[in-house]
């Protein structure tokens, strides 16, 4: 099976090469390579290449950012999306579209389940919903939408790496504790999305999964464990002390979901996989990443 991937270079895409199953004959393709935006060159190129399967993991994430550049949010999240859809679509390829727990409000207590309305906050997650809305409508039964969260990884920058780095530099730290959601490391969905290709599809619409790690954690709680963890490993000589600040008092452009905690129950059903608790993923990523150094 030749499986083209979108978003070469960034986290999901460098865990997506490196789980690659033994049946995938992988084709990545960078922002250097292909601009997804330019439908005419999404056509042209993706039809020469002739894929199977399109894993899309490119996506404008710059979620503050996002807020006073909305046309490029769009542009990528959306426009890019549906072309993707549409080259698929002609080529009776499957695509798998990555999407965002942005796409929520964050006012719910309980887990948000795949049928539960999206209400964005801000532009990045209307852009996403936006480009979902579209990969549907246009792919249907050849198409799968999967939502994640917080996702980290050893290759790529992200909060895991920026905590370690600034708790070997600072004395002390505020860290969020009012948004709360699931931290996932990309291998992890890596995995999952590889498996989904395995799968029998019969779906009478394109559906919607979503996959995060196990368990339930605030920003602050992620940051305690990325310490604790990060001194038993040996990438920090000492803790400092962290504190727990509401999101009042780091404010941003962009409003982000109190509570994005994502139900999984479908996505480990379809693919017989268990999610695993965010902490111990964490701890194995940074294993990994101690490997490496």
């Amino acid at each position: 099976m030749k499986v083209l991937v979108t978003g070469k270079g960034g986290q999901l895409a460098w865990e997506l090469a490196q789980t690659k199953p033994e049946f995938v004959e992988l084709v990545e393709l960078g922002i250097e390579d292909l601009d997804i935006t330019d439908s005419e060159a999404v056509g042209t190129l993706i039809a020469e290449i002739k894929p199977n399967a399109i894993i899309n993991a490119a996506a404008y994430t710059a979620v503050d950012k996002a807020e006073t550049d909305s046309e490029l949010a769009y542009a990528v999240n959306q426009k890019g999306a549906a072309n993707l859809a549409k080259v698929a679509k002609e080529l009776s390829a499957k695509l798998l579209h990555v999407s965002t727990d942005f796409v929520f409000a964050g006012d719910k207590v309980t887990p948000y389940q795949v049928g539960d309305e999206p209400s964005p906050l801000g532009v990045y997650g209307a852009s996403k919903l936006a480009g979902d809305q579209d990969v549907a409508n246009i792919i249907g039964t050849q198409g799968l939408i999967v939502r994640t969260a917080w996702v980290y990884s050893a290759n790529g920058n992200n909060f895991v790496k920026t905590m370690l780095r600034l708790m070997a530099e600072k004395e002390q730290l505020g860290v969020i504790y009012d948004q709360v959601g699931t931290p996932t490391w990309a291998k992890g969905l890596a995995k999952w999305l590889w498996k989904t290709l395995e799968q029998d599809w019969q779906f009478e619409q394109c559906p919607i999964f979503h996959w995060t790690d196990a368990g339930v954690a605030s920003w602050y709680d992620f940051a305690d464990a990325i310490q604790e963890l990060g001194i038993e490993k040996g990438f920090l000589k000492k803790s400092i002390p962290i504190s727990p600040i509401p999101t009042s008092a780091y404010p941003t452009p962009a409003k982000r979901p109190s509570f994005s905690v994502l139900d999984k129950t479908e996505s480990e059903q379809f693919t017989n996989i268990s999610t695993i608790h965010w902490r111990k993923q964490l701890s194995s990523m940074l294993d990994e990443l101690k490997g490496q150094l």
